[in-house]
C-alpha cells in the first residue's frame, strides 16, 4: 500500500489508540490547528484550488490529465469495450436473413455510438456535472440548488454564499426559465415525480452493475467452446461464477488500484480488436464501408419492418457502459475521459463492428459467435485470455458507477446509511462500499445461475440501458431549459434527435419484456421502494421536530431556570434539524437537569453539492443571551466529501468557534453585527469560557436515539411504513454516532420517541 494511501472509512476512527486528536481537557489554538497534519488525510480536495464548472481543476497539468486519461481506460471503458462479443449475435439472434441487412445493423451501429455516446455523453451530458461529478444524482442536485424542489425544507440563504453552490448562468431566455422553475417550485406532483425518476434511474444504474459482469463474463468464456466443444454450458456457467466471485473480492483494493492495474490489459484489448477489425476489413469485404451511409438504415427497415424494430433491442446493447462514463466522472476529469474516448476508445469499437462485419458478409453462418469466428486462428487462445480479462474489466466501470450514486443517496438522505470507505486521499471520489459490494456479488451470482446465457441477459440489459438514458435526457432537457438557457431551437434538435432515437431503442427492449426483460424493471421497483420507504421516514422524522421544535423564548426559561445545574466542559448536541432547536433538548434536561458551561448545538447538513470546503463547512449563531454560551452550528457537507474523524473536526470545529467570537456575531434572527473595539472585555471572556470548558470538562456529545412511531389513528399506509417498513431497514443500518464518527467514550445517547402524525 502507498504511503497515504491507506482507505479512510467513514463513520469509523482511522486514528492511532494512544493519540486519536486533542483530549479533552486541552485548549486548542488556531496555530496547532493549521499544523495537525491529518487533516488532508479526511479531506484531500479540501485544501487544494476549486474545479470549474467543466469538472477540472484549472491548474491540473497536462501531465496528471493524461495520467488521469490513461487510468479511466481500465475503469470507465470496460463495459463498452466488450460490447463486440455479444452485439451482433443479439442483434441476429435467428440468423442473417439478407446480406444486405449487415450494413443496415452495421449503420445503426455506427450512428448509435456516434450520436449517443460520443455525441450525448462525451460532450454533452458530461458538460451537466456538478462540479466534477456525473450520474443521475448529480443533474437531481443542480435542479435542487437552482429551483427549490427539495422535499427537506432545510434550505438557507447562507448555503448559497458557498461557492460551490453558485451557478454562473447566462442572463437570456429567462421567462421560459422562470416558468419551468415556478412549476417545479409549486407543484408537490412535480417534486414528487423528480424524486422518484431520480431514485428510478439510480435503481437502474445499479441494476446495470448487476447485469453488466454477468454478459460480458459470460460472453467471454463462452468462446472456449469453440477450442472445447465438448465443454457444457453448466461447465461455462460456473467457470464464469468463480471469476465474478473473484472480481468482487478485489474491489476493496479501492478504483485507483484497480484503475491502474486494469488499464494496460484494456488498452491492449482496444488496440488488438482495431488491428483485428482491420485485419478483417481488408482480406474479406472493405465494401462495409457504405455503412456510413445512414440510407442503408432506411433500406434495413423497409425490408424487416418489425423485425428491425425488435432488432433495435440488440443494437443498443453497443452502448453498454455510457452511462457509466458519466456516474464515474467524479473518479476522473472531463478532459482526461474526452482524450480517451476520441483518441483510443471510439476509434476500437468501430474498427472491431466494421471488423466482424465484413467477415459477416462472407460467413453468415457464424453470426452467433461472430466474435470467436471473425478472429484470425494464430491470436485465438491470446485473444480468449485477454477477452476474459477485458470482461473482468468491463464489470469495474459499473461496480465503480455504482458505489458513487450510492454514496450520493446516502448523503442526500434517499437511501439507508452503509459504511463508505475512501481508498485514496490523492483522488477525490474513490470509494468501496462493502454491504453493495456484496449485494451486488450475490446478485450476479444469481442471474448467472438463473439466465445460464446471453440471450435472455441481453433483453434484461437492453432494458436497464434504455431506461437509463431516457432518464438522463429528461433531468438534461431540464438543465437546458432552466440553468444553461439553450435557445429553444437547439432543446428541440436534442429532443428530435437524441429523445427519439433513446425512446426507439426504449420500446423495442420494452417488447421483450417477457424474455428476461422483467428483471430489471422488478430490481429497480424493489430498490426504488427501498429509497422511497427510508426516504418517508427521514422526512415524517424532519417535519416531527421542525414542528415541535424548541423556539428561542423556552430555550432561554430552561437554560436560566433555577434547577438546571452548569457543569463544566463544552457539550455538543447533534441533530439533523438546520431551522431551530431539536425537541430532545427538552427531553433531555427533562431527565438530566445539568447543562454544560458551553453548548453547541451541531447540525449536521447534507448541501445539493458535491463539495465544500473547509473554510465554508462550518457556519456558527449565537443566541441570546449572550452569558448563555449557548451557540448553533450548522455543519454542512456536499455529498461527495469525506466524513472528519472526531480529533480533527473537534480541532476545527473549536479552532472556528473562537474566530466566530473574535469576528462576527450573530443575534437570533441572524443579523449581522461587527465586534466593535470597546466589545474586547466581552470577547476575551466567551474565549475563556470556552477555553475553561475545554480544560475542566473536555468536550461531551449528547445525541437522541428516535424511535418513530405512527400516532394512534395513523392510516394503514402510514402504519405499514412507519411501524414495519421504515423500524426493519433502520435496525440494519448503521447508527449516527457511526456515521458522524463520535468517540463512544465520550457519548450519551437520550432515548425518545416520536409520534409521527
Amino acid at each position: 500500500m502507498e504511503q497515504g494511501d491507506s482507505p479512510v472509512e467513514e463513520g469509523s476512527s482511522a486514528s492511532s489508540p494512544e493519540r486519536d486528536g486533542p483530549m479533552a481537557g486541552e485548549s486548542i489554538s488556531k496555530s496547532s490547528i493549521r499544523s495537525m497534519p491529518r487533516v488532508n488525510k479526511f479531506d484531500t480536495f479540501d485544501v487544494e484550488a476549486g474545479r470549474n464548472s467543466l469538472g477540472h481543476n484549472e491548474g491540473l497539468s497536462w501531465v496528471m490529465i493524461t495520467k488521469l486519461a490513461v487510468q479511466s481506460i481500465g475503469v470507465v471503458y470496460g463495459d463498452l469495450g466488450t460490447s463486440p462479443l455479444y452485439v451482433l449475435p443479439g442483434i441476429f439472434p435467428n440468423g442473417i436473413k439478407d446480406n444486405e441487412d449487415i450494413l443496415g445493423a452495421l449503420s445503426l451501429i455506427f450512428y448509435a455510438i456516434v450520436i449517443i455516446f460520443m455525441l450525448k455523453y462525451v460532450w454533452i451530458v458530461l458538460s451537466a456535472n456538478d462540479h466534477g461529478d456525473g450520474g443521475t444524482f448529480a443533474l437531481y442536485s443542480l435542479i435542487c440548488r437552482y429551483a427549490k424542489t427539495s422535499l427537506i425544507p432545510n434550505q438557507q440563504k447562507e448555503d448559497r454564499e458557498i461557492s460551490n453552490y453558485r451557478l454562473q448562468l447566462p442572463d437570456r431566455r429567462q421567462k421560459r426559465a422562470s416558468m419551468v422553475k415556478s412549476w417545479l417550485e409549486n407543484s408537490i406532483q412535480a417534486k414528487y415525480f423528480l424524486l422518484f425518476t431520480t431514485m428510478l434511474g439510480t435503481s437502474m444504474v445499479i441494476g446495470d452493475g448487476i447485469l453488466t459482469p454477468c454478459i460480458s463474463v459470460l460472453s467471454a468464456v463462452g468462446g472456449i467452446k469453440m477450442a472445447a466443444s465438448s465443454l457444457t454450458d453448466n461447465t461455462v456457467m460456473w467457470i464464469s461464477v468463480g471469476i465474478l466471485v473473484f472480481l468482487f473480492s478485489i474491489q476493496r483494493f479501492g478504483t485507483h488500484r484497480v484503475g491502474y492495474t486494469f488499464a494496460p490489459i484494456l488498452s491492449l484489448w482496444f488496440v488488438s480488436i482495431a488491428l483485428i477489425g482491420i485485419f478483417n476489413f481488408v482480406n474479406h469485404d472493405p465494401g462495409v464501408i457504405k455503412a456510413v451511409n445512414p440510407a442503408y438504415i432506411i433500406a434495413y427497415f423497409k425490408r424487416n419492418h418489425k423485425e428491425a424494430w425488435i432488432s433495435l433491442g440488440g443494437v443498443i446493447l453497443c452502448l453498454t457502459g455510457s452511462e457509466a462514463l458519466f456516474a464515474d466522472l467524479g473518479h476522473f476529469y472531463i478532459r482526461s475521459i474526452q482524450i480517451s474516448s476520441c483518441g483510443l476508445v471510439f476509434p476500437a469499437i468501430v474498427l472491431a463492428y466494421f471488423g466482424q462485419a465484413s467477415y459477416l458478409r462472407k460467413h453468415p453462418e457464424g453470426v452467433s459467435t461472430a466474435f470467436y469466428s471473425s478472429m484470425p486462428k494464430p491470436v485465438y487462445w491470446p485473444m480468449f485470455v485477454l477477452a476474459v480479462l477485458a470482461a473482468i474489466i468491463a464489470s469495474q466501470s459499473l461496480i465503480s458507477a455504482a458505489f458513487a450514486i450510492v454514496k450520493q443517496s446516502v448523503a442526500l438522505g434517499c437511501f439507508p446509511r452503509v459504511k463508505v470507505i475512501h481508498t485514496s486521499n490523492k483522488v477525490e471520489g474513490q470509494i468501496y462500499i462493502p454491504e453493495i459490494n456484496a449485494f451486488l456479488m450475490v446478485a450476479c451470482v444469481g442471474v448467472t445461475l438463473g439466465f445460464k446465457n446471453t440471450l435472455q441477459m441481453g433483453n434484461a440489459y437492453g432494458i436497464a440501458v434504455g431506461s437509463v438514458f431516457v432518464i438522463t435526457s429528461f433531468f438534461l432537457i431540464i438543465v437546458m431549459i432552466m440553468i444553461w438557457k439553450t435557445r429553444i431551437i437547439y432543446i428541440l434538435a436534442y429532443i428530435m434527435t437524441i429523445g427519439v432515437i433513446e425512446l426507439a431503442f426504449l420500446s423495442s427492449v420494452l417488447y421483450k419484456f417477457m424474455d428476461g426483460g422483467f428483471l430489471p424493471l422488478i430490481f429497480s421497483f424493489l430498490m426504488v421502494i427501498v429509497m422511497f420507504v427510508w426516504f418517508y421516514g427521514y422526512r415524517k422524522k424532519y417535519y416531527y421536530e421542525l414542528d415541535n421544535k424548541v423556539s428561542a423564548d423556552e430555550l432561554i426559561k430552561v437554560a436560566s431556570s433555577t434547577n438546571i445545574r452548569r457543569v463544566p466542559g463544552l457539550a455538543l448536541l447533534y441533530s439533523e434539524l438546520v431551522p431551530g432547536i431539536t425537541p430532545m433538548f427538552t427531553h433531555y434536561v427533562a431527565n438530566v437537569p445539568a447543562l454544560h458551561s458551553v453548548l453547541v448545538f451541531v447540525t449536521i447538513k447534507s448541501l445539493p453539492i458535491s463539495h465544500v470546503s473547509l473554510q465554508e463547512r462550518f457556519l456558527f449563531v449565537r443566541l441570546e443571551p449572550h452569558d448563555l454560551a449557548i451557540y448553533r452550528c450548522v455543519v454542512r457537507y456536499g455529498y461527495r466529501d469525506v466524513g472528519m474523524e472526531h480529533g480533527v473536526f473537534e480541532g476545527l470545529l473549536v479552532s472556528q468557534l473562537k474566530e466566530f467570537i473574535e469576528k462576527v456575531e450573530l443575534d437570533f434572527d441572524r443579523h449581522p453585527t461587527k465586534a466593535e473595539p470597546g466589545d474586547q472585555d466581552g470577547i476575551r471572556r466567551d474565549r475563556g469560557l470556552v477555553d475553561d470548558a475545554l480544560k475542566n470538562g473536555g468536550i461531551t456529545y449528547l445525541m437522541g436515539e428516535s424511535e418513530l412511531v405512527a400516532v394512534k389513528g395513523s392510516t394503514l399506509a402510514d402504519r405499514v411504513m412507519i411501524n414495519c417498513l421504515f423500524a426493519w431497514l433502520k435496525s440494519f443500518v448503521r447508527q449516527q454516532d457511526q456515521v458522524f464518527m463520535i468517540p463512544r467514550k465520550r457519548l450519551l445517547k437520550v432515548g425518545v420517541t416520536y409520534e409521527i402524525s
